[in-house]
């Protein structure tokens, strides 16, 4: 039998006596996951200036089952019935080999991008909880900014045991501020008017914001799933964890920022901080605070998620070294602003991760609903789909006539169909290298290759 790669060969299945009910694993961490500020402090550009406050949150409805249906379900089926983490369970899409970067490192290298992101926010509201200059490139900025990345990375290494036993208390914060300042603005939403009626791409962008943003966290629905008893809990985790969530977290700030806007129209920006600026006083201030508070759980996160990849994928670097690495790029992207970029980012999110959701989809239903093992080497049919539908995903950033353009969203949803397509048509001609045979037994039951399909 062929030699399997470490990453695969050392790691065990998660039995199923250590698994818990989805209201305390699934449900909670995806919720908290679109509370975190992030989510929602761009929601409302491209989007609310071209489709009132009703359209928008039917577009919230469509993407938060589209993120469910498309994004989380199989990945979290095959965490479920293999006990596997994603970097596992991808090497059968992916190839034992392929699997180091894709999904593997890949994993690593965008959660870069998101403790960025977060970084920069944090460090916005803190300094505008200051009342001072929260500009990317000042000095006030660098010096937050590089405090907040290297406390929060040292944490992610040494202590997210800690951050995740806090972590349900946190996401109380924004869960609850986001109810304060949509009740401070609701009296405005009526007087709303929109500036610039543009429907049609309104509802696609929201799409691609919400999916983009979702798109790493629904791979990894498969560790989420490896901790789950069975397929209820992987249904109702996702549901109550993702769409409601999506309709809340989304929902709230979007009527929050047409409130400000009915309220205020001179309000110049689109963005949720301004919202909460507008509101003024100490509550203002206060809510900045808060808001960077509750942004402590995903920054450990986003720090232990690439360190986890980066040492798994590479274990000769130790994984302080190469999570500080990973954490000191992060945060000249938020002091030079290019972690100010949040809705290109999540498309470019998006167009990574959709056609990994829509290969491994296919892969899923090709084999049985079952996981298919590693498969030897490079899984071009993986490799193929990927490249295809991450080239449908940029579509909007790709100089191409405007019309093509206006139509191309929300592009993370083509992506994903191009990945499905593309590798189920490649697997029909026999693109697909033989498996590799995986000696661990599933924890549900039947041997990984030969695994009778769960009761869905």
């Amino acid at each position: 039998m062929p030699t399997l790669p470490d990453y695969i060969a050392k790691t065990t299945p998660n039995p199923v006596s250590n698994r818990a009910p989805w209201y305390a694993n699934i449900a909670p961490s995806y919720a908290g996951v679109f509370l975190w500020i992030g989510f929602y402090q761009s929601i409302a550009q491209g989007t609310l200036v071209h489709a009132g406050p009703l359209l928008c949150l039917s577009a919230l409805a469509v993407a938060g089952l589209l993120s469910y249906g498309l994004y989380y379900y199989v990945p979290a089926m095959l965490g479920m019935r293999t006990g596997y983490p994603l970097y596992v369970v991808g090497s059968s899409t992916f190839g034992t080999l392929g699997g180091y970067l894709m999904p593997g490192l890949l994993m690593g290298l965008l959660q870069i991008g998101w403790f960025a992101v977060s970084t920069y926010l944090s460090t916005t509201f803190i300094l505008s909880g200051l009342k001072m200059d929260a500009k990317p490139g000042t000095v006030n900025f660098g010096i937050v900014a590089v405090l907040w990345g290297l406390i929060m990375g040292y944490v992610g290494v040494k202590g997210i045991q800690y951050v995740a036993k806090a972590s349900l208390y946190l996401n109380l914060i924004p869960f609850l501020m986001i109810l304060i300042v949509f009740l401070k603005t609701a009296g405005g939403i009526s007087k709303y008017t929109v500036p610039d009626p543009q429907p049609a791409l309104a509802f696609g962008t929201l799409i691609a914001i919400v999916i983009g943003f979702f798109a790493t966290a629904g791979a990894a629905g498969t560790d989420f799933g490896m901790n789950s008893r069975n397929a209820s809990d992987v249904k109702l985790g996702g549901l109550v964890g993702i769409a409601l969530p999506i309709l809340y977290a989304g929902g709230l700030p979007l009527l929050a920022v047409a409130g400000a806007k009915g309220l205020d129209p001179s309000l110049a920006n689109w963005d949720y901080g301004s919202v909460i600026g507008s509101i003024g006083g100490w509550l203002s201030s206060a809510t900045f605070f808060l808001f960077a508070l509750a942004s402590i759980a995903p920054a450990c996160f986003c720090a232990f998620i690439a360190g986890n990849s980066f040492s798994t994928m590479i274990p000769g670097v130790p994984r302080m070294s190469s999570t500080m690495t990973g954490v000191t790029v992060s945060i000249i992207l938020a002091i030079t602003g290019v972690a100010a970029n949040l809705v290109p980012f999540f498309q470019i999110v998006g167009a990574s991760f959709g056609p990994i959701c829509g290969a491994m989809a296919a892969d899923y239903l090709l084999s049985g609903r079952k996981w298919a093992g590693p498969r030897r080497g490079i899984n071009w049919a993986g490799y193929s789909a990927w490249a295809l539908g991450f080239l449908v995903g940029i579509i909007p950033f790709l100089p191409v006539p405007a019309a093509v353009k206006e139509y191309s969203q929300p592009a993370v949803v083509y992506s994903f169909v191009v990945g499905f397509v593309v590798y189920a048509l490649l697997a029909k001609f026999g693109a697909e290298p033989e498996t590799v045979e995986v000696r661990e037994p599933n924890p549900v039951g039947a041997p990984m290759r030969q695994a009778r399909a769960s009761p869905e």
